[in-house]
């Protein structure tokens, strides 16, 4: 069993903690407070850009669905007329430095998320773990509002909205603090947020509900789409490095799916052991994983992307908190 797995049984399972873990908690929870306060008193610069910033994130390691979110708020800024431009941190990426991301970049050079969102809006991204190096990388190229990808915790850079995910699945766990549980902050952050999206599950009161729906596969070899429902009574083998795996074999087996997991950690690096099994069943994976390992894909491999859906009035009451302060910055 890998780490992340240990870690996602222990966090959402119903066994409390080992009581060593406890005191790192404590630590834990100690050390962010402190690093909030400095930036509050203004002992440390909070980095203010010339664009309104949307950041989207959330209050637990791993995913919840982020950026599903962020493609789908940055196309639609995009059709209301603005120019949206994408900043992440570019976790594991192997340049230390803000960059520009380009479609055909290496996943292991700016990280396979930049690379996927870039591939799947057409819009520009940037990376830089400052992120406001990458937000004014972005302002440079002609964006007039940033969408920075899970950047709640991340106080150095000024923000104008704050749109908080949450896993409406699994919620926060056992509600403990790293690493005895999932959470980056307690949940009182609900509260001080501009909109909560529960991603799945039920979502609470004044909760925007979003699910992901899949609805191709996509040949990893030269491009071509299936409806997902092609795969429907087949076996096939499902890969996933995301935070939460399982939920990928859930979706695969809710679509009529036979379905042999092969579990990775988030953001695990792939290649050709990984993927190839000794038999000719399709195998299925997700669009983050896809961006690591095309060169090794054969016909066998399909992608299967997934996109944010909300209902006709939360997306309408999501996309006008987010007009709003867009608003408020210009008029500012």
């Amino acid at each position: 069993m890998s780490a992340q797995a240990w870690f996602n049984r222990l966090w959402y399972g119903r066994s409390p903690p080992p009581p060593w873990l406890l005191p790192l908690s404590w630590l834990y929870g100690a050390a962010a407070a402190a690093h909030r306060a400095l930036y509050r008193r203004g002992w440390l610069a909070i980095q203010h850009v010339e664009a309104p910033v949307i950041i989207v994130g959330n209050l637990t390691a791993g995913g919840s669905g982020k950026t599903p979110l962020v493609a789908w708020l940055a196309r639609g800024l995009a059709a209301q007329g603005l120019r949206p431009g994408i900043a992440s941190r570019g976790y594991r990426a192997g340049v230390g430095t803000a960059r520009l991301v380009l479609p055909g970049d290496s996943a292991a050079e700016v990280g396979d998320e930049p690379v996927m969102l870039a591939r799947r809006t057409g819009l520009p991204v940037a990376i830089g773990r400052a992120r406001a190096q990458a937000a004014r990388l972005l302002i440079e190229a002609g964006c007039n509002v940033i969408v920075a990808d899970d950047g709640l915790q991340h106080h150095a850079l000024a923000r104008n909205c704050e749109i908080l995910v949450v896993d409406g699945e699994r919620r926060f766990g056992n509600e403990r603090l790293l690493p005895a549980g999932p959470l980056r902050e307690h949940p009182r952050r609900l509260t001080t947020v501009d909109a909560v999206v529960a991603n799945g599950g039920e979502a609470a009161p004044g909760e925007l509900a979003m699910r992901l729906v899949a609805n191709k596969a996509v040949s990893l070899r030269d491009g071509r789409e299936y409806p997902l429902a092609e795969f429907s009574g087949r076996s096939v083998h499902a890969l996933a490095g995301i935070g939460d795996p399982e939920r990928f074999f859930r979706m695969l087996r809710a679509a009529g799916m036979d379905v042999v997991p092969h579990p990775l950690d988030d953001h695990a690096a792939i290649g050709a052991a990984d993927i190839r099994f000794d038999d000719d069943n399709p195998v299925l994976m997700t669009e983050k994983d896809a961006v690591k390992c095309a060169q090794e894909a054969d016909d066998r491999h399909w992608f299967v992307p997934v996109e944010a859906d909300f209902g006709e009035a939360d997306a309408a009451a999501l996309m006008q908190v987010v007009l709003r302060s867009i608003t408020r910055f210009n008029s500012g």
